[in-house]
C-alpha cells in the first residue's frame, strides 16, 4: 500500500511538474479584450438624404386598349399577355455606337428611336433625339453680341466619347421631331452642343453649358435676348431659365460643392475633437497591449533560386510579446 502509494504520488507530482513547465514555456498570449477585439466600438452608419431615383408608374400604362374599361378582367384572365415594356430616357442610347463607325449597327438600348427604314439611327436613343433645340440671340445698344459654342464640352468626350468618323446618319428624320438637328456633314467629335446634351445630369434641376461670351459688357447697360421657344417642356410639365454669369478660373458660379466640403470638413473635426475628448476623459483601462514584429535575418539566393530565410526564437520582454515572422518568396 506504502509503495503504491507513494508511486502515486511521485506520478502525480511528475505531473504537476510538467504542466507547471509547459505552462511556463508556453508562447500563449496572455487574454485580453483588446486582443480578441471585444473592446466597446462606435460605428456610425451614414444614410443619404439625398437619392436620385426614376419614379415610373406602370399599373395603367401596361394595360391593353381592350381592356382599358375593365382592368381587373385583364389582370385575372389568364390568356391575356401581361409582358409590358418599359424604356427608362438615360437607358437610351449607345456609347459604342457614338464611340466609332464599327458600332454604328449597335442599336439594341435605343428603341424606339434605334432605327428607320433606309437603316440605323446615328446617333440613336432618345437623349440624343431630345437634343435642346431653343436659341438666343444677344444685343447690346442694337449691337449683335458673339457667342461662341466652341470648347463647351469636355475635352475627354471630345477626345473619347465622340469618334472623328462617326456622322450623323438618319438623324431627326421621322414623322416626330424630338429637338435640334445635326449637321451631317461635321464628325460627332467637332459638334459639342451634341457632347453637352449627351452627358446625362444626376438631378432633375441641372444647368447645361449653351455659349461664352468672350468680350466685356458695360456695367449698367440693358441687353436684349431674342429667345426661339422651341423646346416642348410643357408635356412634362418642365421649365427652362436662362442663366448669364461670369466665370473665374475654378468656374461658374455653385455654392454646392464649397457647402459641401464645409459640411464633411467640419464633420471630420467634430468628430476628431469628439474622440480625443472620449480617449482623455474615459480612457481604456485594458492596457495590455501586444506588440508583433516582423523580422527576416538573413536572406539569399542558393543554385536552386531557393529563399534562405535565418529563424531566430521569438523572446519575452517586460509585459510585451515579440513574435517573429519568416517571409517567403515564391522564387528570387
Amino acid at each position: 500500500m506504502d509503495a503504491n502509494g507513494a508511486t502515486t504520488s511521485s506520478a502525480a507530482g511528475g505531473g504537476s511538474n510538467s504542466k507547471s513547465s509547459a505552462k511556463k514555456n508556453s508562447r500563449k498570449p496572455k487574454y485580453s479584450r483588446f486582443t480578441q477585439q471585444e473592446l466597446p466600438a462606435c460605428k456610425p452608419v451614414l444614410t443619404p438624404g439625398l437619392v436620385v431615383e426614376i419614379v415610373d408608374r406602370y399599373d395603367d400604362s401596361c394595360v391593353p386598349p381592350n381592356y382599358s374599361n375593365d382592368k381587373l378582367k385583364f389582370i385575372q384572365t389568364a390568356d391575356t399577355n401581361k409582358s409590358c415594356v418599359r424604356i427608362f430616357y438615360v437607358k437610351s442610347r449607345s456609347d459604342q455606337q457614338l464611340r466609332s463607325k464599327s458600332g454604328e449597327k449597335d442599336i439594341s438600348d435605343c428603341s424606339p428611336e434605334d432605327k428607320t427604314k433606309d437603316g440605323p439611327i446615328v446617333p440613336c436613343g432618345l437623349v440624343a433625339w431630345s437634343l435642346f433645340n431653343d436659341t438666343y440671340g444677344f444685343s447690346l445698344d442694337s449691337k449683335t453680341i458673339r457667342v461662341n459654342k466652341h470648347d463647351i464640352a469636355w475635352k475627354s468626350d471630345k477626345d473619347h466619347k465622340f469618334g472623328v468618323d462617326v456622322y450623323p446618319k438618319n438623324f431627326q428624320t421621322g414623322g416626330l421631331i424630338g429637338g435640334a438637328k445635326l449637321n451631317s456633314s461635321l464628325p460627332l467629335s467637332e459638334q459639342e452642343a451634341l457632347m453637352v446634351w449627351m452627358r446625362t445630369a444626376a438631378l432633375p434641376t441641372f444647368r447645361k453649358l449653351y455659349g461664352k461670351i468672350e468680350e466685356d459688357l458695360p456695367a449698367n447697360k440693358k441687353i436684349q435676348v431674342v429667345i426661339q421657344n422651341n423646346y416642348n417642356t410643357y408635356s412634362f410639365g418642365g421649365k427652362k431659365k436662362l442663366v448669364l454669369s461670369t466665370t473665374s478660373w475654378m468656374g461658374g458660379k455653385n455654392d454646392f460643392l464649397g457647402i459641401a466640403y464645409i459640411v464633411v470638413g467640419g464633420l471630420c473635426l467634430f468628430l476628431a475633437v469628439f474622440f480625443i475628448l472620449l480617449y482623455v476623459i474615459k480612457p481604456s483601462s485594458d492596457r495590455s497591449v501586444f506588440c508583433f514584429q516582423i523580422r527576416i535575418f538573413h536572406q539569399k539566393c542558393n543554385k536552386n533560386n531557393a529563399f534562405e530565410v535565418a529563424m531566430k526564437r521569438g523572446r519575452k520582454e517586460r509585459s510585451m510579446s515579440v513574435v517573429d515572422f519568416v517571409i517567403a518568396k515564391p522564387e528570387c
